[in-house]
């Protein structure tokens, strides 16, 4: 049987002696691909350590807060135990169950050692990050307890000497008890979300399964587990199996729209695709910054990754439209594009481990786009004195990580953005995790100003001509951004539909009455914090750049 690479990796471990506790995290919930005397099917993680790395074992023993003790495998040899029916009494509270299981396992290596006949022993925890969570802060004796001896079970020469492995399944690394993830007996195993090829195996099964919901996709089981990267497979499994129900087969076509919902719905919200049919030519103007982008692709396609960059930085006033630069970007280079929610949470834990799923998902996508919207909000900051537990120094920690991983290069690129990039920790932006920081302004001439209108009219069907600038340039505004602009022109269209003016008397009319929305100040101030922040002048129109030799 091929096992995943981190069964192989287990399997190692346990079978040199370097480990018998193993912390599993990561995509522990969804299905793994079984292989049975019925043929292969999709079933849980617990089902497929049983099945596939516990078959030597004699008995096989699982705990969670709900079901208590069960006995998986070997309940006759377990009964032997002089203490079975007395211990089951114990086999549903956390406390007394844990010390009921500890001492089975004593039991049994001391069979061992007095050259006795001996079960080897597996033992499952389920949903372990409910019993030996963190402490939330002071002393809870109870809960700490409990990770002793759950801790013990890999550090206790007497058990470590014995055929014993226990297995701890969470979602996240972060939401056990310290104990148990410092401790460097226990080796901790991450499950990736599945690759392609595993896609491909599973498609195969379910091809087999549910003929008619696979029909059309089945045809090219390569090409559509390609596009499904970053998918659980318990989530196709479901798709498969709601449109056999139907009698509905798989549309090849929606793939990518059915990518997007069930990666959505698996991260509960966490992450964004964009998906656009936009490319860089839907950008107004930015010519240099558009060239240097197409530049960036062109190596990425060829694999080139030595010049290309690990993240860019996106700063500029608000409204210079920083978002529909990235959708553009996106479409352009045919990557998905991720925006990443709102992961922070008031729970304990909760927003690493939503920062570590997410890490998980963009893994699995292969080459993909990470964006950062309000950046100076979202990244967490290094000084955590702040009042919150510590949190945001955590997350600070641990994007940096993962921004400046060398792994990454040429499969993610981050894109930051930014009206304040002076509020993003500094080390954030340093070349390493942001190699490129690019600014966007608004118009810096008049001209600028009335062919963004015109154009953004003429995408309602309203040609301005342009020889109407000579008579409108008094009343047209400088600094104008994207933003302002689109609503400029709806402001227009919405006049030239509701009115008896002619367009010159329209544009006159609305030209008249505008007001930036951004106050002079602010818009002043921001600008001059994109062109502090520009890797490359070139970038810089030429109106900015005596502030580029003011600026500090």
């Amino acid at each position: 049987m091929n096992l995943p690479a981190w069964a192989q990796c287990l399997v190692e471990w346990y079978e040199s002696n370097a480990a018998n506790q193993f912390l599993l995290y990561g995509n522990i919930a969804d299905s793994v691909l079984l292989q049975t005397a019925n043929g292969p099917r999709l079933g849980a993680l617990p089902e497929f350590l049983l099945s596939a790395l516990l078959t030597r074992f004699d008995v096989v023993l699982s705990y969670d807060l709900g079901n208590g003790i069960r006995i998986e495998k070997g309940a006759e040899l377990f009964s032997k135990w002089p203490a079975f029916q007395e211990s089951q009494k114990d086999w549903k509270t956390p406390r007394p169950a844990i010390e009921t299981l500890t001492r089975y396992f004593r039991y049994c290596a001391n069979l061992a050692r007095l050259n006795q006949p001996a079960p080897q022993v597996g033992c499952i925890l389920k949903n372990a990050d409910l019993l030996i969570p963190p402490s939330s802060g002071g002393l809870d004796y109870n809960l700490n307890a409990l990770a002793s001896l759950i801790r013990d079970w890999a550090n206790d020469s007497l058990l470590t000497s014995h055929a014993l492995a226990t297995f701890l399944l969470s979602e996240n690394i972060n939401d056990l008890h310290p104990l148990i993830v410092n401790n460097p007996r226990a080796a901790r195993i991450r499950i990736d979300l599945p690759t392609v090829p595993q896609i491909d195996e599973a498609l195969q099964q379910l091809s087999a399964s549910y003929s008619i919901a696979m029909s059309e996709v089945g045809k090219d089981l390569p090409n559509t587990a390609a596009q499904l990267a970053g998918t659980t497979l318990c989530a196709l499994e479901g798709v498969a199996k709601t449109k056999q129900h139907r009698k509905e087969p798989l549309d090849s076509g929606d793939l990518a729209k059915l990518k997007k919902e069930l990666v959505e719905n698996d991260t509960n919200g966490l992450i964004e695709f964009l998906q656009t049919q936009r490319t860089l030519n839907d950008v107004y103007g930015l010519d240099s910054i558009k060239t240097w982008l197409r530049q960036d692709i062109a190596l990425w396609r060829k694999n080139d990754t030595a010049a290309l960059p690990k993240g860019y930085l996106l700063c500029g006033p608000v409204g210079t439209g920083k978002t529909f630069l990235v959708e553009c970007l996106a479409g352009e280079a045919a990557v998905p594009g991720v925006r990443m929610q709102n992961f922070r949470d008031k729970w304990v834990g909760s927003s690493e481990g939503n920062l570590e799923k997410i890490f998980r998902l963009i893994h699995a996508l292969g080459r993909c786009y990470v964006f950062i919207d309000e950046a100076d909000q979202s990244l967490g900051r290094r000084d955590s004195s702040s009042g919150d537990s510590g949190v945001g120094g955590r997350i600070y920690s641990m994007l940096a990580e993962e921004m400046g991983s060398s792994s990454n290069r040429g499969s993610v690129i981050w894109i930051l953005a930014s009206s304040r990039p002076d509020l993003i920790e500094v080390d954030l932006k340093r070349p390493g995790r942001v190699d490129v920081k690019i600014p966007l302004f608004p118009t810096s001439t008049k001209r600028e100003s009335f062919d963004l209108i015109r154009m953004l009219l003429k995408k309602r069907s309203i040609d301005l001509p342009a020889d109407n600038f000579a008579t409108l340039e008094a009343f047209v505004p400088l600094l104008l951004t994207p933003g302002a602009a689109e609503a400029l022109a709806v402001k227009i269209y919405r006049l030239a539909r509701t009115s008896t003016l002619k367009l010159d008397e329209v544009m006159l009319a609305s030209l008249r009455e505008y007001q930036n929305p951004v106050a002079a100040d602010i818009m002043e101030f921001q600008i001059r914090l994109a062109v502090g922040e520009a890797s490359d002048l070139e970038f810089v129109p030429a109106l900015f750049r005596p502030v580029a030799k003011s600026t500090p």
